[in-house]
């Protein structure tokens, strides 16, 4: 269990510089909160007894990849592919698994990118490779989860037809509104993007305002491009 947190703060260590980074650059910040949290042994127990698999460290180990769990909410729903990215692109990664429940949803709404990832811990007389999951999702996504968790335990996991139908059309409106979020997100970003290129045409000296060189307007707007 020790290694798994060493895993979980590894992992977190690298979300923070990432998101530190991220905010430098483009003066946004993609990632709302992050929570993290480690499966008790009576948990990893019972999953084992419930796959009907043998209880050794080894078949813990490669059977049960969600001990270590990273849940990322980011605040729309690009960001949500940004995050896998740049998560992605980190050398002493190894990507195992993506499930997108983002463009393919679960029967019931649920919608979520879920990785399964190797980080290496390094302890005093050896390197071990952790599996942790790692789950990426919208604030809107994270709260209808949140609420559906709730709702399908206080039913002892029986819950009536008409309430099914019922979270799923939720997970509709959640969807609808994550999109119309975006939307309005990447016009406000081109109002942004326009301003910015008409305020780069003159520059304010004392008590003159001169035009900028063409050549170094162009080196402006290209280093800007580049860091949207």
């Amino acid at each position: 269990m020790m290694t798994y947190q060493f895993g979980l703060d590894e992992m977190n260590t690298k979300l923070t510089i990432l998101s530190e980074e991220f905010q430098y650059v483009h003066d946004y910040n993609p990632i709302e909160h992050i929570k993290s949290r480690l499966k008790s042994p009576e948990s990893i127990l019972k999953k084992m007894y419930r796959k009907k698999l043998p209880i050794t460290m080894n078949s813990i180990q490669e059977s049960i990849r969600d001990i270590a769990g990273i849940r990322i909410v980011c605040s729309f729903l690009s960001d949500t592919y940004k995050i896998l990215d740049m998560i992605e692109k980190q050398e002493d990664i190894t990507i195992v698994e993506v499930k997108d429940y983002i463009k393919n949803p679960k029967p019931n709404g649920y919608q979520s990118l879920h990785v399964i990832l190797t980080i290496p811990v390094f302890l005093s007389d050896r390197v071990e490779n952790v599996y942790v999951e790692v789950q990426i999702r919208t604030v809107a996504m994270d709260f209808w989860a949140s609420l559906e968790h709730k709702i399908y335990y206080k039913y002892d996991k029986l819950i009536p037809e008409e309430f099914s139908m019922q979270l799923k059309d939720a997970a509709t409106v959640a969807s609808d509104l994550d999109r119309r979020m975006e939307k309005l997100h990447n016009e406000v970003n081109k109002i942004k993007e326009d301003n910015f290129q008409e305020d780069l045409t003159r520059l304010d000296l004392g008590s003159g305002n001169f035009p900028l060189p063409e050549p170094l307007l162009n080196l402006l707007l290209e280093d800007k491009k580049q860091n949207v």
